[in-house]
């Protein structure tokens, strides 16, 4: 019996980053994410979308940021302590996503992810919405950041 033959199904591992907008709690895979930050000096910019809350100058990259609340639709926040931005990577473009708080990295196995429910699923905008984790603690929505924005957005993004 070889060696190959011996192996059944190992399981994967993820590890995710989990942040808060309001009491629901979101992952996105840490490969994903280019650094924390807190949001320090937004530029304001006119004539683009309202969930866009400007630019910041990121070591000499500017870099658009968005505010996920207002891109989900949710009621606006006041910034805290806890604010963060989470910097990705979208096509060439330096993008900050805006959330309530980042409270920790957890390893998620495949065993403990689940499809979307198929009535969420459906729904044109959540293509941004890619399992559901199990935690000891409770549930977890895990986002893929880049599917966030559809190619039109994109392009207003890096305008």
């Amino acid at each position: 019996m070889s060696y190959h033959s011996q192996i059944v199904n190992v399981d994967s591992t993820i590890q995710v980053i989990v942040f808060n907008l309001g009491e629901e709690r979101y992952g996105v895979e840490i490969s994903q994410v280019k650094e924390i930050i807190l949001p320090t000096q937004i530029t304001r910019i006119s004539n683009v979308p309202s969930y866009i809350e400007g630019v910041l100058n990121l070591r000499g990259q500017i870099a658009a940021i968005i505010n996920l609340r207002k891109r989900l639709g949710k009621e606006p926040k006041k910034n805290d302590e806890n604010t963060r931005i989470i910097v990705i990577e979208l096509n060439d473009a330096i993008v900050g996503v805006m959330v309530d708080s980042v409270s920790e990295v957890k390893y998620l196995s495949s065993q403990n992810i689940e499809e979307i429910p198929r009535f969420l699923a459906l729904k044109d905008d959540s293509r941004f919405l890619k399992g559901v984790g199990k935690l000891e603690d409770g549930l977890l929505t895990l986002m893929d950041l880049k599917e966030l924005f559809s190619e039109d957005e994109l392009k207003e993004i890096k305008r």
